[in-house]
């Protein structure tokens, strides 16, 4: 665990101790942060691809409380949401597990999901409207500048969407918690039921699309590509709104 560096937490390098996602557990438990860092370790290897998108994340955003001294919530406001215009209304911690399962078939809900502790969940837990997720995919298309102002370092945006590691067995390259594409060298985030943020630099071209949970929702790179790409064939002003791409409520 000592070895273990935020690189390998964000790449999903990292060995953990479950075989099977112990989701049960960490919903139960009063620290999802502490819970994610007493699964760290086990019998597999620091740098070996091991997707954890639900807690392993979470160790990250308490690493982030730490140094910044203010809770996830407000550092985001400050910092990302009110530069861009986002409006998140306050941190949601639930009381019963019917309160998590309204959260879940909500669609006017707003708000960040945080453990018992307060702090506030990393791989999921967010509500973001589909123009909200499209504004940050056009961020990373304008290479971290928003309405003329920088808002992350072009470094940064350049670093954490190139690939640095690999899912083999499914022959997916990734980056900093975003997936990259092999196919225009773009990148997505992708969620559970159908959600993604997908930004494709070459199309000069970024699509957002929610969606409620579903267990199997259909390929959504396909979608985009069959059906969207084709809109953004004629190149423009990367920097203009127009040419964000967004969609609710699609399974």
């Amino acid at each position: 665990m000592q070895n273990i560096t935020i690189k390998d937490m964000l790449t999903m390098t990292t060995p953990y101790k479950y075989l099977f996602n112990p989701y049960i557990r960490y919903f139960k438990s009063m620290d999802w942060v502490k819970f994610s860092l007493d699964q760290l370790g086990g019998r597999g290897k620091i740098g070996k691809f091991r997707y954890a998108p639900m807690i392993g994340p979470d160790i990250l955003l308490g690493i982030l409380v730490k140094a910044t001294g203010q809770s996830v919530l407000d550092f985001a406001k400050e910092n990302l949401f009110a530069p861009l215009g986002i409006t998140v209304e306050k941190s949601l911690i639930f009381q019963s597990k019917e309160e998590q399962i309204e959260f879940s078939r909500s669609t006017d809900m707003s708000g960040w999901v945080a453990d018992p502790a307060g702090i506030n969940t990393a791989g999921w837990g967010l509500t973001l409207s589909p123009m909200d997720m499209a504004k940050i995919g056009q961020l990373l298309l304008c290479k971290g500048i928003w309405n003329g102002k920088r808002i992350v370092s072009e470094k940064w945006v350049m670093e954490s969407t190139s690939e640095h590691s690999r899912w083999k067995r499914r022959d997916l390259p990734y980056s900093y918690l975003w997936w990259v594409s092999a196919y225009d060298k773009g990148y997505a985030a992708m969620g559970d039921g159908g959600n993604i943020i997908y930004v494709s630099p070459e199309k000069n071209m970024v699509v957002a699309i929610t969606s409620l949970f579903h267990p199997r929702p259909k390929d959504r790179i396909e979608l985009i590509r069959n059906y969207v790409e084709p809109i953004f064939e004629t190149k423009s002003d990367p920097n203009a709104l127009s040419q964000i791409g967004y969609a609710s409520s699609i399974k």
